[in-house]
């Protein structure tokens, strides 16, 4: 009977200690709702980014990435993100696609500008670069074209 007590006594700090260390892994995890205020950006590609992926200006994370969708008049993708309220960003700012490395994933960086005017919720940023696709440039280094024969 003490050997169940013990057991029962074990198992039950086993299981509180796996729960506080999944409490403390998804606080830093990142996830769910941001907050802050929501910004659009349109591209003719966005290959390597998610949705919940990050939006970073000068590499400090400020934002996720919250949706994107492709816009069926112009065919370019739609990239809904969020920034802290904190962050105000002047209207001339740009967004391009980034790899974070040279194996690893992508993220949006933003490029804050010089206007006095700012972007407000729901706002669109104009100037966009897009993905690079690292196979193409690959293609056209080993191919060369228009290179010496």
């Amino acid at each position: 009977m003490k050997r169940n007590i013990v057991e029962s006594v074990l198992g039950a700090i086993v299981l509180a200690v796996a729960i506080g260390f999944f409490v403390w892994a998804y606080a830093r995890a990142e996830v769910g709702d941001p907050g802050g205020y929501t910004l659009l950006a349109k591209f003719d590609r966005i290959d390597g980014i998610e949705p919940g992926g990050p939006v970073r200006i000068s590499g400090i994370r400020v934002g996720q990435i919250l949706s994107m969708e492709l816009d069926p008049a112009t065919y370019r993708a739609e990239v809904r993100f969020s920034v802290g309220n904190d962050i105000e960003l002047p209207a001339d700012s740009s967004a391009q696609i980034v790899s974070a490395s040279l194996l690893g994933g992508k993220y949006l960086a933003i490029v804050p500008g010089g206007d006095e005017v700012m972007l407000e919720e729901g706002g669109e940023i104009q100037f966009t670069q897009s993905s690079v696709n690292f196979e193409d440039l690959i293609g056209q280094f080993i191919f060369g074209e228009g290179g010496e024969e």
